[in-house]
């Protein structure tokens, strides 16, 4: 969705500048202007002065929340150690980083990232075909021959449609949730439980790590007149005292999880189905078709849907 793009950019952008803003009279900070700053910095300016104003509140409520966290935002070693704020680029993204604004001391070499979103919480947005084997993708262990013979049959058959007439609609096929979707998402479903059966403790853990990346990061959720904050702390680099210097608070480390409890359709759904792992994980997976064309592949909208009570989440309300 290309309005949810451009809104998100834009909140990355005011996240970006509201850090500059609030730390550069007390630190030695540089904002790298590279592509994704450009982009964002552009997306942020084609709104109103309301609406940039609206992302400027949002962000500014995040960021005095944030540095009260993190107490080397605001506080350095001496003048050479400067924070660089960076926004990622989209290719990160497809190599499991998530987070999109980055701040960094390269001579404490730390730094911490910010994934931000605009009103929405899906976490990834992964493709499924009969040329993709999403257990090495995602998880480190290959798919079984099983799973691709039983999904083969009904690629194979979107791949006919295809090639037959370029500008056929899914919807022209008949009962296409119990035709495509159902036995896609049943043949994952089983292949997921045999994978994580076949490697106790790996594939639980690595399917979470592939969703939320491999670097611990905050979490910033702008909604209307509300922002949340969360911090996935999975390898306790969030949260680290400068010398004498502390956190406001103190984020608890959060558990990865060891086994795949259940795989469930969500209830009165065809398309979704339920992942609960132990530890309070769990994820929803909702396939979908991309385009309104039929092609051979299949796209999920994957959302954490639940995580460890030790999640550290806060609320705060926004004015304006």
């Amino acid at each position: 969705m290309a309005s949810q793009t451009v809104n998100g950019k834009a909140f990355e952008y005011a996240l970006l500048l509201g850090f500059y803003e609030y730390l550069h009279t007390i630190t030695a900070v540089s904002i790298t202007e590279n592509e994704p700053y450009k982009t964002a910095k552009a997306f942020f300016e084609g709104f109103s002065e309301k609406e940039q104003a609206t992302f400027r509140n949002t962000a500014h409520a995040a960021i005095n929340f944030l540095i009260a966290l993190e107490p080397r935002l605001s506080n350095s070693t001496g003048k050479e150690d400067i924070l660089n704020l960076e926004l990622a680029s989209d290719q990160a993204g497809q190599t499991g980083d998530v987070r999109d604004v980055l701040l960094i001391r390269p001579l404490q070499k730390w730094e911490i990232g910010i994934s931000a979103k605009n009103n929405h919480r899906a976490v990834k947005h992964s493709r499924l075909s009969n040329k993709i084997n999403f257990g090495e993708k995602w998880l480190g262990v290959s798919c079984s021959n099983t799973y691709f013979q039983e999904i083969n049959p009904i690629f194979d058959m979107l791949t006919a449609l295809r090639a037959k007439d370029k500008s056929t609609k899914w919807s022209s096929i008949e009962n296409m949730h119990q035709v495509v979707y159902m036995p896609i998402l049943d043949a994952f479903r089983k292949e997921l439980l045999r994978l994580d059966k076949e490697n106790p403790t790996i594939v639980a853990e690595n399917l979470v790590q592939y969703l939320i990346g491999h670097h611990d990061f905050y979490k910033v959720i702008k909604s209307q007149k509300k922002v949340e904050i969360q911090a996935y702390n999975l390898h306790s680099t969030l949260n680290l005292p400068l010398g004498r210097i502390k956190s406001t608070a103190k984020i608890p480390k959060l558990k990865l999880p060891t086994r795949l409890i259940e795989i469930v359709y969500q209830e009165n759904s065809t398309t979704t189905l339920l992942v609960s792992l132990n530890e309070g994980w769990q994820i929803t997976f909702r396939i979908h078709n991309a385009s309104s064309r039929v092609e051979p592949s299949l796209k999920f909208d994957i959302n954490l849907v639940s995580a460890p009570h030790t999640l550290f989440t806060n609320h705060i309300f926004v004015n304006g």
